[in-house]
């Protein structure tokens, strides 16, 4: 028998078992593709890079009153982000929600003392009432077109106009009926983290795996074929506007009795713009059509280390503005360029 033949019995050369390595290693590969195609993937390697290098660099930044500090700041803002990524990710936005957050706990307050009303009831109705502003900013944009950055403009100013004049631009202090509860609602050190939490996890689900999730992103991307395909586009936009102005109102109620008073110059624009920053930041897009709760939030938690990070390192606020606005920028070029490589992927 020649050395050919010999060979060809034998078969290939024996290499053993497949290589663990390879096989760890191409399994490797495949998760850390599955990651870079989420939208929450660039957003949560910037947190951790982040809490890295505060830690290093400030390691007061790790301690129990510090993280307390950071959690108490991206919690309300994180919230009635996600009533804003809902609006964008349908093609709208609501200026008003700040000021809805100034509202409630005034609303909570004047039903207690005026009405009697118990301080539970009373929190349920301030939250009904961001409700009814969020149905009205809904209806009116639908309804008569109007552009929704108008309508929550205009909506903005009277609820200012109308706390100005209730309150006589004074600040007060919660009802003396409301301190039994504040556990639950601000004045435990992680309550506004868990409300926020429990939140986000809940609204990632609504919107990623539900149908009313589906409904708001075919709305926001395609507004002519959603339409076409029998999706009730008006009753998903006001139906988000009513979630905006919910979760505004409870943010209010629990940075209130967080801070032990009711100040009408709490809120206004300011939780807005930070809102909307954070889901800009955390991958949804302005123009519509996709976005993301969880990214929302590790937005908020970024933005909220770094002035955190910034003020233990005794660097000057100053600066932040701008590493905000460019990030901003950063963000939503990132998000275009990545929306375009996802679809060639699909294709």
């Amino acid at each position: 028998m020649s050395e050919t033949a010999e060979l060809g019995t034998l078969g290939p050369p024996a290499v053993g078992p497949p290589g663990a390595g390879t096989g760890f290693m191409a399994l490797l590969k495949r998760a850390g593709l599955a990651f870079l195609r989420q939208r929450e993937a660039s957003i949560f390697v910037v947190a951790v890079a982040l809490v890295i290098y505060f830690k290093i660099a400030a390691p007061a930044f790790t301690t129990k009153l510090n993280l307390v500090n950071v959690s108490q700041a991206t919690a309300p803002y994180a919230i009635i982000a996600i009533g804003e990524v809902f609006l964008l990710v349908c093609g709208e936005i609501d200026l008003s929600v700040g000021f809805i957050w100034a509202l409630s706990p005034f609303l909570m307050q004047y039903f207690v003392d005026f009405y009697g009303i118990p301080v539970v009831a009373a929190i349920v109705l301030a939250i009904l009432a961001g409700a009814l502003i969020g149905s009205i900013n809904g209806l009116v944009t639908v309804m008569f077109r109007v552009p929704s950055f108008i309508t929550t403009l205009g909506t903005s100013f009277v609820i200012f106009g109308f706390m100005l004049t209730t309150s006589h631009a004074q600040a007060r202090q919660l009802p003396h009926q409301a301190v039994g509860i504040g556990h639950w609602f601000g004045t435990f050190a992680w309550s506004e983290i868990i409300w926020c939490l429990a939140l986000v996890f809940l609204f990632q689900l609504v919107l990623t795996r539900t149908r009313w999730g589906l409904h708001t992103i075919a709305s926001g991307g395609n507004l002519l074929g959603a339409t076409e395909a029998g999706i009730n586009v008006g009753r998903i936009k006001v139906g988000n506007f009513v979630l905006s102005g919910t979760l505004g109102a409870l943010a209010g109620i629990l940075e209130a009795f967080k801070n032990s008073t009711i100040d009408p110059s709490a809120g206004g624009y300011t939780p807005m713009f930070y809102a909307v920053a954070a889901a800009v930041i955390g991958g949804t897009a302005m123009a519509g059509g996709s976005g993301t709760v969880l990214g929302a939030f590790l937005g908020m938690f970024v933005l909220q280390v770094l002035s955190d990070g910034f003020n233990l390192l005794g660097i000057s606020s100053n600066p932040y503005q701008i590493i905000l606005g460019v990030a901003i920028i950063l963000a939503m070029i990132s998000n275009v360029y990545l929306t375009r490589l996802r679809r060639m992927g699909r294709t």
